[in-house]
């Protein structure tokens, strides 16, 4: 025999908001990371990273050979008004950071950096191979 049980769809929703325990690290308890879209071409690489509700002020990039860091951090705000009070809060604040290898080193002197709308875009034009050079035998 089928096992019935008695649904109410709104015990459910009360019983997961107030029962789980609220997530302060991003969601599913994984700290948010940077989502990155990389596209290369014959002269370098094209990078587009997400980091929405960050000023430009606090997001950093490094180029080390091929090895490209981004780190940014966010900032919480302070906006509680008098006789308000949180109830639950899911936005991340604190640092987030990601670095990845490309296939090829980075001429950083040519390297540019644009934010806008909370996306990062790195034009990162790849270093000219320095041709083996042969030496002849005296």
């Amino acid at each position: 025999m089928a096992n019935i049980s008695r649904w109410d769809p709104i015990d459910d929703l009360f019983r997961g908001f107030f029962v789980r325990p609220v997530e302060f690290s991003g969601q599913g308890g994984e700290t948010p990371s940077i989502k990155i879209d990389v596209k290369e071409n014959p002269e370098g690489y094209a990078v587009h990273a997400e980091l929405p509700g960050i000023r430009k002020e606090d997001i950093h990039v490094a180029i080390d050979g091929a090895v490209v860091s981004v780190s940014a951090e966010r900032k919480q705000e302070k906006e509680v008004k008098e006789g308000e009070r949180v109830l639950r809060t899911e936005r991340y604040f604190g640092k987030v950071s990601r670095s990845f290898q490309l296939g090829a080193e980075i001429d950083e002197s040519l390297a540019t950096a644009k934010f806008n709308d909370g996306v990062l875009e790195l034009t990162l034009p790849k270093k000219a191979a320095v041709a083996a050079k042969r030496l002849t035998i005296q």
